[in-house]
């Protein structure tokens, strides 16, 4: 029993978490949240697990084997894979791509079997074969096959033109060309003959044909810059580096052909940012990691001519990998109309089985004792009633409507475009317009329950501005001249004039003279120090056109940086594999660069190590504060005013770094280099070898200063937020950035107001585990029988938020991976009782995890705003995944970079920002546009307009279906239930595809309840999409009720209008023909007047479309009942005459006014009653919509100025992806014999660098 209750604690005896980091770092893979991780591995498991793994570490990942400039090598038999029985092929693939789906042979049967995988379609194919039985059927075989035929030609002709686009570009792109080695010399030759092994030449501009391990090029040391739009849509360049002996020794055509390396590497796979393999070559193994790597679909930009050796060819190559399996979203009204067909379907069961028994009683009582009515078959009564059930099937299928999925397809398809072509979506700046990338999902857009945000380049511009600096302590970057009088208007400050400076590029602004007299006197070096480490510490590269310079950046943030040294007089000019060269104030000096150790998320610091005109050594870092102040000497005088201005920067909601530097021993490095080259080609756990390394130089560092960069709020942030608040949506910030700015952000966006009171990690804690205990002590024997009770966390009234940490989160939601229980730390169990135990004890711990989860989403739940920081992309997704799980709420993601892809395809809409961390976002989304903002609109105006046009859509097609169908149930009352039809047969085959089509096509395409303005003006209308109140199981029952009473009247009163009546003329009988027809009229007067009731917004189209619909009715009724079309086809023509011979009568034509006013008043009744008793908001909005025309300016809520909390911190300012240091260095440069260079440095700092030794 101890041993179980440990199993259930263990979580809360650990230490507590660290707000301050994030807690680990995780792979992004498509299908991570989809994975449920195994549980908790035992101890001697996995040491015996990762023993017979480290016996061959190598062979067990790279199985991938190329052979440079032999065919014949990948030809082999052990590389042959079979694919259908006997037949074999090559496990290397081909280089011709194929995204099409059909052939000219294929199309018609692949098409036809996938859209019979449709269960509508294939209901009504059965139908179809069905009605080919002349014992059931009573209705002609086109009545079916005609809608039938419209639907899935439809269909198949939009699949057809896809399928065609996408053969014309796999045709271009296949018959591409370029230059391949044949024979020994290069040869044109185009990209569908490519195969892996070949040594391939490009030129600039160039397409990348293959996945292919860069050999050389024309620029110094082999350098490669590509543009990698077609993979992830940045339009900035990429740098890659070829090794350094195949930079040597590959340069000429004559070396390129007798090239015969041999490469090891992993499979084929879609990580575009990993790559592990080796190259033998010469007897020596090279290591070969993803920055030598070209990946197809990229483009040669600014190089030459480089040459490559083909890895992965066609669909092996990543990109191709990286292009299947998007998830497909649903809606839930998708979800609810299937369930509402289901329905239908077996009410037409029902309704079948029920006129069967009635034909079969029928039979047994009237049937068989009409001689009149023998048919010449002596079959039972029964065997008859089985007949007619399969007959009322047919009779009754429209019931089930064919055509409303391809309605409902065509209304989406138009709203995306609405959406995409919305001039006020629309962002001039970039020329980026709203796009829908989805055309499933529109109406889901008006019932968000939950928004979840990125903060940076979300709701931030994500374009960093250096504003602020502390050099030794003191603050620069406020409004003072160069005798350091401070301003405090802006008018009476001029900004900086950095004319003085060849380099500067006239975009930054600075106010603070004094900083610029400290620079140009020198009389602190610490202050040219901090620009020369700003300037050499860094993984941009430049590009020079025109006389000017360019840099191309990892980050924005780090392009600040960079910009920013420039413009104070330490301008970064240019660097090599191995040296960096810099104008210091107008003097331009090169240093030798020994090692660039990169940033990562874990790292949160990078490092440059330079080596002085004396021989010495220095490293320069910059990183996250907390990183760098756990690696600082003891001695450092500035540390606690550097940590005081970090404070003042971070209630800024200015983001920060800490700039240090140290100088190293020649020894020292000697010995560190050796450990550093060693991880540098070790064949597997690199990275982390790398980064144990990195962790022995980088430290007993010396403090410098501290940068402060802005990211500003983009423009109406707090405005939509405000809007989105009243619309009952509830708005969660998922970010990576530190606590305090996260919270800084908040109350800049008026997410937080000061009367919200914050509750953090810790407070929450507290309160779910008691909830936790109080849940253990009610549970016991009766506790599954006892009804759930929903207590509140909170006492109502309060507004309330939460801020919590990634850290906190795992705590919380028990997804720690760093303690495992100790019951699971036992050996594998060898009996049965210890088998069932730890089954178990498994199961409890997953209870207990899955009800603490919903206990925090409970809580979560209960604030009006949620800020999660410091949390990974797989925490992001999680978080999403658990409001979805728990809350059953409709959810929505955005965000603008590659971290936020697992988030938005986790929501049930993601929304992309194409902003400045690249278009992955974009790429994965359902939505994207330019603009936080814009999604006020998206939702409160296209969203909400959606749900309502696709609502009342669905409301009336099935209304107008039962109306007209049930018709037939009741005439079968009065012909002994005989299945048949009330209507002619081209009325039945015409009816959903022309005469009541197009007026609710239009209503589900144009109509709005109010204006796109009063929308905006009045969020609480959106409240209606939340709570499905418009379309639900009540609603389609209502719908089903009007439809049986509109069916009746149809029927009725023509029937009693009928009844032992003659034409007045006494020559027109009331026949059945007659009867057809007035039944028909009448139905369609009625649906299509019907849906002019319930149209809200009125053009000239939709007025057209009504009173057109009727118009074709009566013109291709006549042309039907014509003489001349019954003697071309006699036996499809039968009511010969009828139209005209009975619409002659005015008695019908009172009939048939009689009915639709019978129909359609007591609708506009009700309608009128409820307006004027029960107004819905909308309602009242309609009604006072002239005195509501005026726009309502949003103000921003004035409050104080808050900063409650001393020792805040900024975020730090580095994006979450690696930088381009590995490319730059690749830790072969430090072989090289260096000349000493002169270097920058304070005379003190060593001297303080002997004072520690001493």
């Amino acid at each position: 029993m101890n041993m179980e209750r440990d199993s259930e604690t263990t979580f809360e005896e650990d230490s507590q978490p660290n707000d301050e980091v994030v807690p680990y770092s995780d792979d992004e893979t498509e299908d991570e949240l989809e994975e449920q991780g195994p549980a908790v591995e035992p101890e001697q498991n996995r040491i015996n697990r990762e023993a017979e793994e480290s016996r061959e570490p190598f062979r067990k990942e790279c199985t991938w084997q190329v052979k440079a400039n032999d065919r014949k090598f990948h030809e082999q038999p052990h590389f042959m894979n079979t694919k259908f029985f006997c037949i074999k092929e090559s496990k290397y693939a081909g280089n011709a791509i194929k995204t099409y789906k059909y052939n000219a042979f294929t199309f018609l049967p692949m098409n036809l079997f996938e859209q019979f995988k449709r269960a509508a379609n294939f209901y009504f194919l059965v139908l179809l074969i069905l009605q080919a039985i002349p014992q059931i059927s009573t209705l002609a075989w086109y009545t079916t096959l005609v809608p039938l035929l419209l639907v899935l030609g439809i269909t198949a002709i939009k699949d057809l033109v896809d399928d065609v686009a996408r053969h014309k570009m796999d045709k271009e792109v296949n018959n591409r060309t370029c230059e391949v080695i044949k024979d020994g010399r290069f040869k044109i030759t185009k990209w569908k003959e490519i195969q892996v092994g070949d040594v391939i030449r490009l030129k600039k501009n160039d397409f990348i044909p293959a996945d292919i391990l860069l050999l050389s090029s024309s620029e110094p040391n082999s350098l490669c810059y590509v543009e990698t739009a077609e993979l992830d849509g940045e339009t900035n360049l990429k740098f890659k580096m070829a090794l350094e002996i195949t930079h040597q020794h590959l340069q000429k055509e004559d070396t390129l052909a007798k090239f015969d390396g041999f490469i090891e590497c992993e499979e084929p796979n879609n990580r575009l940012d990993k790559f592990a393999g080796t190259l033998l070559w010469r007897n020596t193994r090279f290591p070969l990691d993803a920055d030598k790597i070209l990946l197809r679909g990229c483009v040669i930009r600014n190089t030459d001519i480089c040459h490559g050796l083909v890895i992965f060819a066609g669909a092996d190559t990543k990109i191709m990998k990286n292009s299947g399996k998007t998830k497909f979203k649903r809606t839930k009204i998708d979800y609810l109309m299937n369930y509402m067909v289901y329905t239908i379907f077996v009410v037409l069961i029902l309704l079948s089985a029920g006129l069967a028994i009635g034909h079969a009683y029928w039979e047994a009582q009237v049937g068989n004792y009409s001689w009149y009515l023998y048919d010449g078959e002596d079959a039972t009564p029964s065997y008859r009633g089985f007949l007619n059930f399969w007959g009322y099937i047919i009779v009754l299928n429209t019931m089930v409507p064919i055509s409303l999925y391809v309605s409902v397809e065509v209304i989406r398809l138009g709203q995306s475009h609405f959406i995409n072509w919305d001039l006020q979506m629309y962002y001039s700046e970039k020329d980026t317009p709203a796009k829908a990338r989805t055309t499933t999902l529109n109406e889901q857009l008006g019932q968000i329950h939950y928004i979840f945000s990125d903060k940076t380049g979300t709701l931030t511009q994500n374009i960093m501005t250096f504003k602020k600096c502390c050099i030794n302590g003191q603050i620069y970057g406020d409004h003072r001249d160069a005798s350091q009088h401070s301003h405090r208007k802006i008018d009476v400050s001029p900004e900086v004039d950095f004319s003085w400076n060849e380099f500067a590029d006239g975009k930054l602004a600075f106010y603070d003279h004094y900083l610029i007299e400290q620079i140009q006197s020198g009389k602190e070096p610490e202050v040219r120090q901090f620009f020369f480490l700003l300037a050499v510490c860094h993984t941009v590269m430049v590009d020079r056109s025109d006389g000017h310079i360019n840099y191309q950046a990892a980050s924005p943030d780090e392009g600040a940086l960079v910009n920013a040294a420039r413009n104070f007089g330490f301008a970064f000019l240019a660097r090599t594999q191995n040296t960096i060269t810099i104008s210091e104030l107008g003097t331009e000096r090169t240093y030798d660069v020994l090692a660039l150790l990169d940033f990562n998320s874990d790292r949160k610091r990078m490092s440059v190590i330079v080596r002085t005109p004396e021989g010495s050594i220095r490293l320069y870092c910059k990183g996250a504060d907390t990183v760098i102040y756990e690696r600082l000497h003891r001695m450092n005088p500035t540390k606690q005013e550097t940590q005081d201005a970090l404070d003042i920067f971070a209630n800024e909601t200015l983001r920060t770094l800490c700039l240090c530097y140290k100088e190293i021993e020649e020894k020292e490095f000697a010995e560190w280099n050796k450990k550093f080259m060693a991880a540098s080609v070790a064949s597997t756990n690199r990275d982390e070898a790398l980064d144990k390394v990195y962790e022995e130089i980088e430290k007993d560092l010396i403090l410098l200063g501290a940068t402060a960069i802005e990211d500003k709020l983009q423009d109406g942030v707090p405005e939509t937020i405000s809007k989105l608040a009243k619309a009952d949506i509830k708005i969660w910030v998922l970010t990576g950035d530190k606590k305090e700015t996260a919270e800084n952000i908040g109350f800049a966006c008026e997410l937080l107001t000061d009367d919200t009171t914050i509750c953090y990690g810790e407070d929450i804690n507290s309160l779910l585990h008691a909830r936790m205990e109080n849940q253990r002590n009610r549970g016991g024997v009766y506790a599954k029988f006892a009804p759930p009770v929903h207590e509140p966390f909170f006492p109502p009234g309060e507004n309330r938020a939460l801020i919590i940490t990634g850290s906190w989160l795992n705590e919380i939601l028990l997804e720690k991976k760093a303690k495992s229980s100790n019951i699971l730390k036992l050996k594998f169990p060898r009996t049965e009782e210890e088998r069932r135990m730890r089954t178990q004890s498994k199961r409890r711990l997953e209870a207990k995890k899955e009800q603490r989860q919903k206990n925090f989403v409970d809580l979560a739940c209960e604030c009006s705003a949620v800020i999660c920081c410091r949390v990974t992309p797989k925490q992001k997704a999680m978080v999403v995944d658990l409001v979805k799980r728990y809350k059953k709420a409709i959810t929505l993601a955005i965000g603008d970079g590659a971290n936020d892809v697992n988030m938005i395809k986790t929501a049930h809409i993601g929304v992309g920002i194409s902003g400045q961390e690249g278009m992955q976002a974009v790429m994965s989304s359902d939505y994207s546009f330019a603009q936080f903002r814009y999604l006020q609109r998206l939702l409160l105006v296209h969203g909400r307009w959606s749900y309502i046009r696709m609502c009342k859509f669905l409301r009336y097609f099935f209304y107008k279906n039962f109306a007209f169908t049930l018709a037939h149930f009741w005439y079968s009352f009065f012909n002994g239930y005989s299945a048949q039809t009330v209507y002619e047969d081209w009325f039945i085959t015409l009816y959903n595809v022309l005469y009541s089509s197009l007026p609710v096509l239009l209503m589900g395409l144009l109509d709005q309840d109010v204006s796109d303005k009063l929308s905006l003006r009045f969020p609480g209308l959106y409240v209606v999409g939340q709570r499905d109140l418009l379309f639900n199981y009540r609603k389609f029952f209502v719908s089903l009720l009007h439809g049986i009473l509109t069916s009746m009247i149809l029927f009725f009163i023509p029937l009693g209008a009928y009844l032992q009546t003659v034409g007045q003329d006494g020559e027109a009988p009331s026949d059945y023909q007659s009867f057809a027809v007035t039944v028909a009229s009448a139905l369609v007067i009625t649906v299509n007047f019907q849906i002019g009731l319930d149209t809200s917004y009125w053009t000239f189209v939709n007025a057209f479309s009504i009173f057109g619909s009727i118009a074709l009715y009566f013109g291709i009724m006549f042309d039907f009942h014509s003489a001349g079309i019954h003697v071309l086809l006699p036996s499809a023509f039968q009511f010969t005459g009828t139209a005209s011979n009975a619409l002659r009568q005015p008695y019908i034509w009172l009939t048939i006014i009689l009915t639709v006013a019978m129909c359609l008043l007591p609708v506009v009744a009700i309608r009128f009653l409820s307006m004027t008793i029960w107004p819905s908001e909308s309602d009242k909005i309609q009604k006072h919509r002239k005195l509501l025309k005026a726009e309502e300016q949003w103000q921003r809520r004035q409050k104080g100025f808050r900063r409650g909390v001393s020792s805040r911190r900024s975020a730090y300012a580095f994006s979450h992806q690696r930088g381009y240091a590995d490319l730059i260095s690749s830790g072969r440069s430090i072989r090289k014999k260096r000349s000493p260079l002169d270097a920058i440095v304070a005379d003190g700092t060593a001297e303080y660098r002997r004072t520690v030794e001493s």
